[in-house]
């Protein structure tokens, strides 16, 4: 049995994941090491990731998403200043415009070191940052509903994300080049429809028993229960380079979430996982600009931007108050280098 804490009912935790760069070049710097212990926050934590050139901002338990965006700007501050010790600064994006992935270095804990070793190059490659959003849970059972209610919907919010557009130097002609690298790891994109919270146990005990992963902390599906800390987690949106829009789409998650969970049992045919894929490659190709399957509507085919009026309709808010994604403001620049100043300027507004 996995451990349980459910309970609190609709509180709210967000994760940012932010890249440490040099001051002058904006070139990542491995010095998660040297920052994390002089970051001087008073709410929140400072965490390290996978590669040593990036930090995970992390709101704690927050009961609105006010109060998680404010303890994100404050962290950002405080990492910003921390960073100033080693010659570096924040930048936040879904990816880095210039730098290798490959040629970052991973940071100094045995757990990545065993990941690392065991997915080989797609670990390498995973040079890209997201914005997880931790919904409180009654119970897991219910957790699973609403998983299903709020899963059709999640490629409206990659779309509208979207902050990706460079990789490696590269226009990649998507503008969520995360999604598609995410999709080189293992256990990746949605995850399998589950009837119960014992098939749910059932699943991932058979992958730590066969020894294919330490917990259920290794599965990265875009959306997973977490039963340690009582929350269905949401891992689709890139990272968003302006923190009010980490407080946006905290916001919008929160509220689906809400939503979903004064829904009965969802119809199997609205989580169809094709429809949802399909919807997930287009929202990265194309970003808010995205032509979608109709997540419940058969034969339907809309817009990003009109079923993310849909979605407002259905939840009372609307968060972003916007139909573009970032990928654009990256995209106005013919130099990467350019993009990367832009980014890093953004991040700390």
């Amino acid at each position: 049995m996995t451990e349980q804490k459910w309970g609190r009912v609709l509180t709210l935790g967000v994760e940012e994941e932010l890249m440490l760069v040099d001051a002058g070049t904006f070139s990542q710097r491995p010095v998660s090491a040297e920052v994390i212990p002089r970051v001087a926050a008073e709410r929140g934590i400072v965490k390290h990731e996978l590669f040593a050139s990036i930090v995970e901002l992390n709101s704690g338990v927050c009961e609105s998403p006010d109060e998680a965006l404010d303890i994100l700007r404050s962290l950002r501050r405080a990492t910003a200043e921390a960073a100033r010790a080693a010659g570096c600064t924040i930048a936040a994006a879904g990816s880095h415009p210039t730098d290798i992935a490959t040629e970052q270095a991973i940071a100094d804990e045995e757990h990545y070191r065993e990941f690392v070793d065991y997915a080989g190059p797609t670990a390498r490659r995973q040079g890209v940052q997201g914005v997880h959003v931790h919904v409180g849970m009654p119970d897991a059972e219910t957790c699973l509903r609403v998983l299903e209610h709020v899963l059709p919907w999640l490629p409206v919010v990659l779309a509208l994300s979207a902050n990706s557009p460079w990789f490696e130097g590269q226009r990649t002609g998507l503008l969520s080049t995360r999604a598609e690298i995410l999709g080189l790891l293992p256990r990746h994109g949605a995850p399998p429809r589950f009837e119960s919270w014992s098939d749910w146990e059932r699943l991932i005990a058979r992958f730590v028993d066969s020894g294919v992963v330490p917990g259920y902390g290794a599965i990265h599906w875009d959306i997973r229960p977490h039963p340690k800390f009582g929350t269905l987690e949401v891992r689709m949106p890139d990272q968003a380079t302006d923190v009010a829009r980490t407080g946006a789409f905290a916001a919008l998650i929160h509220a689906l979430a809400r939503w979903a969970l004064e829904q009965p049992a969802a119809d199997p045919a609205a989580g169809n996982r094709a429809v949802f894929m399909q919807n997930r490659w287009a929202a990265s190709r194309f970003g808010s600009c995205a032509g979608l399957i109709h997540p419940e509507r058969n034969g339907d085919a809309v817009s990003a931007t009109d079923l993310y009026a849909q979605l407002v309709e259905r939840i009372g808010v609307d968060p972003l108050g916007t139909d573009a994604c970032e990928a654009d403001a990256q995209l106005a620049f013919d130099d990467p280098h350019e993009a990367t100043a832009d980014v890093v300027r953004r991040s700390l507004t």
